[in-house]
Formats: structure tokens, C-alpha cells, sequence
């Protein structure tokens, strides 16, 4: 049995060690937020916090999480998803929609690391995330509408 700490809730689950988080995430809690997307690492649709740091769930082994913090998309913060909501919202940001919860797991880091970040900032964190629809340019945008949107202490 490992035990998890999924959206600041404590689980036990019984899996393989080596059983990617991605699958205990959807198929184990039922939290589909998350998405499969290319199973290397390489897209970004799959993206999750583990301890704070956005990481690719679909190569990640569930055993890396143990005793950890893992953070989906139903389980963002208000104080940073409220704000990157509305500004994803505001700027019409998906079109399918697919990669968006690890667009926005990617921008949440960004933002609790580099609160005002540049294009440049932005165009590197975001680097990872890859949206068949292309809408970076929107992306980038509802990326510095939701930082403008957060203010000491939460947001407005």
C-alpha cells in the first residue's frame, strides 16, 4: 500500500509501485482533469504539481508520490486557479480544449514562481505544453491577465 496525498485529501491505494501516477489520478480517484496525451512526457496535457513543481504524470511512477503532495487541476489553489479561470475565460483561451488543464497547471507554477512574468518568462515556462490548436498567443495573454488579476492576499 502507498499512501498519497491527493488535493490535501490522505489515500492508501494498493498498485503497482511503477504504475504511472496519471492512471492512479483518473482511473484510481476519478479525477479526469488530468489528461492522457502522448504517454512521453512530451505534450504537457498530463501535468499535475508534486510538491509544488509541475510534473508530467503519464511517466511519473506512482511510488515518486508517496508521502507527497499532489495537486490536479480540482485541486489548484483559489488564490491561483480563481484568476487563471477568469483570465482562460476572459481571453477565450480553448478552442478543444484538451491540453488546457496542463496549460494551466504550467502557467500556475509560473506565476507562484515569477509573479509579473515577461513573454520571454512565459514562452519558456510554457515551452513544455504543447496546444494542437495553437493558441499560444492567447495562452501568453490570459497568463498576464491573471497576474495582473492577483493581489497580496488573493485575488480580486
Amino acid at each position: 500500500m502507498l499512501k498519497l496525498k491527493i488535493n490535501g485529501k490522505e489515500h492508501s491505494v494498493d498498485v503497482s509501485h511503477d504504475t504511472p501516477l496519471l492512471w492512479v489520478i483518473r482511473e484510481t480517484f476519478g479525477l479526469t482533469g488530468t489528461k492522457f496525451g502522448c504517454g512521453m512526457a512530451q505534450c504537457g496535457a498530463c501535468t499535475v504539481h508534486l510538491d509544488g513543481e509541475a510534473i508530467r504524470s503519464c511517466v511519473t511512477p506512482v511510488s515518486r508520490a508517496a508521502s507527497k503532495e499532489v495537486t490536479t487541476i480540482e485541486g489548484l489553489p483559489p488564490d491561483v486557479g480563481e484568476p487563471l479561470r477568469q483570465a482562460w475565460i476572459a481571453v477565450d483561451v480553448p478552442q478543444c480544449g484538451y491540453c488546457q488543464s496542463g496549460q494551466i497547471m504550467a502557467a500556475a507554477e509560473l506565476l507562484r514562481e515569477t509573479p509579473r512574468p515577461t513573454d520571454e518568462d512565459i514562452d519558456e515556462a510554457m515551452s513544455g505544453n504543447i496546444c494542437r490548436c495553437g493558441t499560444y498567443h492567447r495562452v501568453r495573454k490570459a497568463i498576464h491577465l491573471a497576474a495582473d488579476l492577483k493581489v497580496k492576499g488573493g485575488q480580486r
